[in-house]
């Protein structure tokens, strides 16, 4: 990946954890590496600071499976200051990622893309492409950010939030039952949407249900 992105981008900045490929990136790049057009970052994805590195990066990578979230956290916790990130990763999770309400697949991973970017699957990725081959089958998502607050009416984005996390907390409970705790259940009993369940529920309405228990 890091040699075809070299043939589009003026500059590449990579992050590589594991040693063995760090020595062999800097074999097999030593031209790029020399020339400036690749910069090589030995270190944790969830730990470097990534708005350290460029004002508005595109961001490209087959990311681990088992820590797919915490990259995907720390990505919007840039707040949008990037500018598109193409990601290889499970099928199941792109399916998450990307999912409508009334699916099994919509959770609290899909509000946590959706309020932080408009997420699509660009292709599928069978697991018969890599050797060894594992487990799954993968699948090429494109994220594009967005801004909660304009769009949704969402202004305190952390505090909806700890709301939606709350809505999903037993997903396949009713929301009176999820909120009644947080909120009172005197207070939930009256809404419309306390029969519901949070899946059954778009990131707008919920957004407006948030400023209603606000």
């Amino acid at each position: 990946m890091t040699e075809a992105l070299l043939d589009q981008a003026q500059k590449i900045v990579a992050i590589e954890v594991d040693p063995y490929l760090v020595h062999y990136l800097r074999q097999k790049f030593q031209g790029a590496l020399d020339a400036g057009r690749l910069e090589l970052i030995e270190g944790d994805i969830l730990k470097v600071d990534l708005g350290a590195i460029s004002p508005r990066p595109l961001l490209a990578g087959n990311l681990p499976y088992y820590i797919t979230s915490p990259i995907l956290d720390r990505i919007f916790s840039l707040n949008g200051a990037w500018e598109r990130a193409v990601f290889l990763v499970q099928s199941e999770v792109a399916a998450r990622l990307t999912a409508s309400p009334g699916s099994r697949d919509f959770g609290y991973l899909s509000v946590l893309t959706q309020v932080h970017a408009r997420a699509e699957i660009l292709f599928g990725v069978s697991r018969e492409a890599f050797r060894p081959a594992p487990k799954v089958d993968s699948s090429v998502v494109r994220l594009t950010p967005r801004d909660a607050a304009a769009e949704l009416g969402i202004a305190d984005l952390a505090g909806f939030l700890r709301f939606a996390q709350s809505c999903f907390r037993q997903k396949r409970k009713t929301l009176r039952n999820n909120l009644g705790p947080v909120y009172g259940l005197d207070r939930i009993e009256g809404l419309p949407e306390a029969r519901l369940r949070a899946e059954q529920l778009s990131v707008a309405e919920l957004a407006v249900l948030f400023q209603k228990l606000r």
